[in-house]
């Protein structure tokens, strides 16, 4: 399965990275996954990535990928052309792609997920 997530940073064109997962994403309710919530991404202080999914973290390492893509949004732009005579303008629609976002970078999680466990005091 593989997510993109934005990288923020002041630059014009964003950069993306991929998520990639080992297995699926499921939802309780079967609903759809597209734009919904899924967990926090953070990075430790070597710059490796922790998934916190639920009650679930993932370790994962960051790979610059060997060709990057864009991403791209599509624009139509209705645009007039007619003379100054009295002849009826002729409306053309053209489509645009804009550059949303670079991907350089790849975030992998191939190893299963690990249940985070809280260190709770028993009650005698």
């Amino acid at each position: 399965m593989s997510i993109f997530v934005k990288i923020p940073n002041d630059a014009y064109v964003g950069e993306w990275a991929i998520v990639e997962l080992q297995g699926d994403l499921e939802s309780r309710n079967d609903s759809s996954m597209h734009q919904q919530f899924i967990g926090d991404l953070h990075y430790t202080n070597k710059g490796k990535p922790v998934l916190i999914i639920g009650h679930h973290i993932l370790h994962g390492e960051v790979i610059t990928m060997d060709k990057p893509f864009a991403i791209l949004e599509q624009k139509q732009n209705p645009e007039s052309e007619g003379s100054e005579t009295f002849e009826p303008s002729v409306v053309q629609n053209t489509v645009e792609f804009h550059v949303k976002a670079i991907v350089k970078k790849k975030l992998i999680f191939s190893d299963r997920p690990k249940p985070i466990i809280a260190n709770v005091p028993k009650i005698v």
